[in-house]
């Protein structure tokens, strides 16, 4: 166990608490194994009718994976894989199908930074989920930015957003906040930050079973404003419907507007192979189940890694800091077919896939 996740029980409700602050309670091996072992016990638990997690800070609810730790152990043995990197994606990606299909009312306090893997863990599936955001929450599956793929399960939740709106985030990987979040589909409720203390103290004396309609109550009196997506909706339908990067790149190069000429400009600073493979993965996704999806993420992660555009990403953003990644190929004329079809090649027969047994 690990003493950045916190554990305690109110009125028949299992409350977990991550704190980790410094490191905006990014996710570590043994926090992923807390989480776990606490959700499996409460799952089975029949004094525990309803789960919500949140953070000790307003700063985020969780930002993601350790990337400095994907950094150091990828390095290590950067072809053949580290064993530390297989476990940890591996039973990430075990908890967020655990999550996805909970029995019980999984409650999520997305306030502040909730990026990666944090919504990995924030994302319980239509029959248990209730997804809380604030004015502070800062959403986002950035990982094109490191040269990784939104994963955690995002080839599903992002697939299966509205139009094309799932294909924008994943291969943009912008920061949303409260309206978007809700428009799309990855949030349910706005609160704001000045209500929260109100909303904990409404956990702390509603019984469990009760809390999901109790919240929804409470939160009802508040709107979350505009969505910027909503107004953009068919200018990014009509780009992002588009069959590949480099045609939704042409598409942009099209439209004067200040959005589409600002989604062209993030477009070009991210990786040019792992845009592709995210596109890819997104159309993939659309046909497959949760399960399915974790499954091709992790044979994705495995790829990634073995090829190295996630090590050189996480160089430029967070090691060396100079945010000049040398991408591998440079540049999105340079990706060919055949190199986005190998991270989809079979890492493991069926039968011997880590998550075969979701």
């Amino acid at each position: 166990m690990t003493a950045h996740v916190l554990t305690r029980v109110a009125n028949r409700t299992g409350i977990i608490t991550l704190d980790r602050p410094k490191a905006l309670n990014s996710l570590s091996l043994d926090m992923v194994r807390a989480l776990t072992a606490t959700l499996l016990a409460w799952r089975d638990d029949a004094s525990i009718d309803a789960v919500v997690i949140g953070s000790s800070s307003e700063k985020a609810l969780c930002a993601g994976g350790d990337i400095r730790f994907f950094h150091e152990a990828g390095k290590a043995t950067p072809q053949t894989g580290s064993p530390l990197l297989e476990d940890f994606f591996t039973e990430e990606y075990a908890l967020n199908h655990l999550i996805h299909f909970y029995p019980k009312p999984y409650i999520a306090l997305m306030d502040g930074v909730v990026m990666g893997g944090g919504m990995g863990i924030a994302q319980g599936g239509p029959d248990c989920g209730l997804r809380i955001v604030t004015e502070r929450s800062k959403i986002a599956m950035p990982e094109v930015n490191i040269g990784l793929f939104p994963d955690v399960g995002g080839s599903h939740f992002l697939s299966h957003a509205p139009g094309r709106l799932g294909h924008y985030l994943g291969v943009t990987g912008v920061t949303i906040g409260a309206a978007d979040a809700i428009y799309v589909g990855l949030a349910d409720v706005f609160v704001p930050g000045a209500q929260l203390d109100a909303l904990r103290a409404l956990i702390e004396t509603t019984p469990g079973a009760q809390l999901p309609a109790a919240i929804r109550a409470f939160a009802a009196p508040f709107p979350a404003g505009a969505s910027e997506l909503e107004a953009q909706r068919d200018a990014i339908d009509r780009h992002f419907g588009a069959d590949s990067v480099a045609a939704v790149m042409a598409s942009l190069e099209t439209d004067a507007s200040p959005f589409a000429q600002k989604t062209l400009a993030t477009l070009r600073q991210r990786s040019p192979l792992m845009m592709s493979v995210t596109r890819e993965m997104l159309v993939r996704g659309e046909a497959l189940g949760v399960a399915d999806c974790l499954r091709m993420e992790r044979s994705l992660v495995r790829r990634t890694f073995e090829h190295g555009e996630v090590l050189e990403g996480v160089r430029a953003l967070v090691i060396d800091k100079d945010n000049a990644p040398r991408w591998n190929p440079p540049t999105l004329a340079a990706v060919t077919p055949e190199m986005v079809a190998w991270f989809f090649a079979p890492v493991w027969p069926r039968h011997a896939h880590p998550l075969r047994d979701l």
